[in-house]
């Protein structure tokens, strides 16, 4: 049984205000609020890159957790802006980490549906080969690739890191199922030649169309009914997409976790940015919800249990 344990999680101390951006992008703060739902978004230095925005994360890690870094048998990292296109940034990580040569580091490709993915894809790489200790890294600076005059992308998206500590055989959140897919089709709507170009209408019709589906196809295949989910964590691509889910799939809008008013959308890090709080407030026997969906275009939902 491999369970995530412990969640670390970064976020830049310097903040951009979208409040400030009103007149340039011809909005009000009432879409701001309550559609965009980034009110300011947090923005790392010109000099970081995603393998030091990871090594924040660990840090924030290392205070939660007595961690033995020898005891680590790999070390992955979720992100579609590496720091170099050789290496990948978790051999970066590996040596800044000072993390053993017997442990395995590779880099996953994706982004907003990545978290999931790299849990399910972790959890099995870590059972097929016995072991004990992995480190999930999520790490996608957005930042470098945005165009600050795009009102479609300028206003949403924030840098920022997590870092999960998945274990064997130790109390946490153990996966119940996956359900995954993918639009390939589609890839052109949210595409980085450069800078990033989001066709936001597209984007909102692909996740309002497949993610409730996605969700109900998964409570079927675990024979759980959704009012025995505890809480939901939706990737945080906008309030009003969140909104869209929730009223879609007739959640209670008090299990639906949002918040990212303060810092933007983090892309594979949005998820495990809010179970980096939630985490220790999950009891034994209750159930949550994931669901990444958005570069790709892609989606990826997963049901797990606090044991």
């Amino acid at each position: 049984m491999i369970a995530i344990t412990h969640i670390g999680s970064y976020l830049p101390e310097n903040r951009v205000s979208n409040l400030a951006l009103l007149e340039k992008f011809e909005t009000d703060e009432t879409f701001i609020r309550n559609k965009i739902g980034v009110v300011q978004r947090a923005i790392k230095t010109q000099e970081q890159k995603a393998s030091d925005l990871c090594i924040k994360a660990f840090e924030n890690l290392t205070t939660k957790i007595d961690l033995d870094a020898e005891q680590i048998d790999c070390c992955v990292v979720i992100t579609q802006n590496p720091d170099l296109n050789i290496p990948h940034t978790s051999a970066i990580v590996h040596g800044a980490l000072n993390l053993p040569e017997t442990c395995a580091s590779f880099d996953i490709s994706l982004g907003c549906s990545g978290y999931v993915y790299g849990l399910s894809i972790l959890t099995a790489f870590m059972q097929a080969n016995g072991f004990k200790t992995g480190l999930l890294f999520t790490a996608d600076p957005y930042s470098e690739i945005i165009d600050p005059d795009d009102k479609n992308t300028a206003l949403i998206f924030g840098d920022g890191a997590t870092v999960s500590l998945l274990q064997a055989d130790q109390p946490g959140l153990v996966a119940l199922g996956y359900d995954f897919g993918s639009k390939g089709a589609g890839y052109k709507n949210l595409v980085n030649e450069n800078k990033l170009y989001m066709n936001g209408r597209a984007v909102f019709n692909f996740t309002a169309g497949v993610v409730p589906k996605s969700i109900e196809k998964l409570l079927q295949k675990l024979k759980l009914d959704k009012v025995e989910i505890d809480q939901w964590y939706l990737h945080q691509g906008s309030k009003y997409i969140v909104d869209t889910i929730t009223m879609r799939l007739g959640l209670e809008p008090e299990k639906v976790v949002f918040n990212m008013y303060d810092y933007g959308n983090t892309v594979s890090s949005s998820i495990p940015m809010l179970l980096s709080d939630d985490l220790v407030n999950i009891a034994a026997g209750q159930k949550i919800g994931l669901s990444g969906f958005g570069v790709g275009l892609s989606w990826a939902s997963a049901i797990f249990e606090m044991k």
